[in-house]
């Protein structure tokens, strides 16, 4: 499986391109003037009409016209690429980063000011923009990569204390079963689940170890987990991408996938309950695609009538087992006589288990085949 790319990109706005192409005009107009001028100071630098400086000029425009071009491209296309990674950050890490670009511009600000010592204005003000615009961006990065700490400290100045941020606005990090389930297709079309989901190389690994077995039911889980995580590449509101290893020195894809979420604070996208809990356990952000299912049942109430077909007998004496379109397990008091017949049960209790919620009933009619054999 190739290592999938983002499905759609936008072409850079026009006017931010004309716009860095003009600063960087600018510049090589000043670097155009001081070279010309000193040129003409030493050489006496004469082109017809033209001396030094105004040479400087006309070279300076129209290097810099053709050098803006394509750094006014590069930085516009780098702008609209950081616009899309920006859509998935926290509203928190854009808060702190604002707050450390904001600083360190101003660091940049008392640094930078002897620069005005030189004799262009034009060159001058363009090499204190480069400064202050790569102290901001370092300053936000630095303080995007330690977000609670800078938002603990704003939060004793403004009352504003820092939080968590829900695990839907992190970036997902896909565990196995999710993959090989694969209603998670379902889920993305519906709109509940979009922005960047992460496949690390050992879950390719087991899902293609499993498609390579000679268990026909094992190698198609394998091949659909694949197949999933294809459809899922190819959907435009889900960037998919695949990583190496992160952590070689770990046997367990399980433990893999938990440390991965705590050093590069991502968001666990699973269906395995147990694993789930191991994270929440261990501070992890979990999004339970099985939870979700269940809060989704239609909702079972006691003394309601529903009808099921018992399809096995139950662990106890007597009881019989069926399930309901949504999954949900209805065990049939004095129902193991009527495996594969279809019953109406009156609900006396439910049980809310890890796995879901567990029925328990009275049957309150038969079918007339039922009956008829009784």
């Amino acid at each position: 499986m190739s290592p999938p790319r983002v499905a759609r990109r936008r072409r850079a706005p026009g006017s931010l391109v004309e716009l860095l192409r003009l600063l960087i005009v600018v510049f090589f107009i000043g670097l155009g003037v001081e070279i010309g001028q000193l040129s003409d100071h030493l050489h006496n630098v004469k082109l017809g009409p033209f001396r030094g400086a105004a040479l400087g000029v006309i070279v300076g425009s129209g290097v810099g016209y053709v050098v803006g071009g394509i750094l006014g491209r590069t930085a516009a296309g780098a702008a609209d690429r950081t616009e899309a990674v920006l859509r998935e950050v926290s509203a928190d890490t854009l808060l702190a980063g604002s707050f450390g670009g904001l600083v360190a511009a101003f660091i940049g600000l008392a640094i930078g000011w002897p620069l005005f010592f030189i004799p262009s204005v034009a060159l001058a003000a363009s090499l204190f923009g480069i400064l202050i615009v790569l102290f901001g961006y370092l300053g936000f990065r630095v303080a995007a990569a330690k977000r609670d700490e800078v938002l603990a400290v704003i939060g004793l100045r403004t009352g504003v204390m820092p939080r968590r941020p829900a695990g839907s606005a992190l970036v997902k990090l896909l565990d196995t079963s999710v993959a090989i389930d694969g209603r998670i297709v379902d889920v993305v079309r519906a709109g509940f689940l979009h922005g960047k989901v992460i496949v690390i190389q050992p879950v390719l690994d087991e899902l293609d170890r499993l498609s390579k077995l000679a268990d026909p039911l094992r190698r198609s889980r394998g091949r659909r987990g694949l197949d999933v995580l294809e459809t899922l590449r190819r959907e435009p509101f889900v960037d998919l991408d695949v990583r190496p290893d992160p952590q070689p020195d770990v046997d367990e894809v399980d433990e893999k996938l938990l440390r991965t979420c705590l050093e590069e604070d991502l968001a666990l996208l699973t269906l395995d309950s147990a694993l789930a809990k191991a994270a929440t356990t261990s501070g992890v952000s979990v999004l339970n695609l099985h939870a979700l299912s269940i809060a989704l049942r239609p909702p079972v109430i006691v003394g309601e009538d529903v009808t099921v077909q018992v399809s096995k007998p139950g662990r106890e004496p007597g009881q019989g087992v069926g399930y309901l379109d949504d999954g949900t397990m209805v065990v049939v008091d004095k129902g193991q006589s009527l495996v594969g017949e279809d019953v109406t049960v009156r609900v006396t209790s439910i049980v809310v288990t890890a796995n879901g919620r567990l029925v328990f009933g009275d049957i309150t009619q038969m079918a007339p085949a039922a009956k008829a054999a009784r």
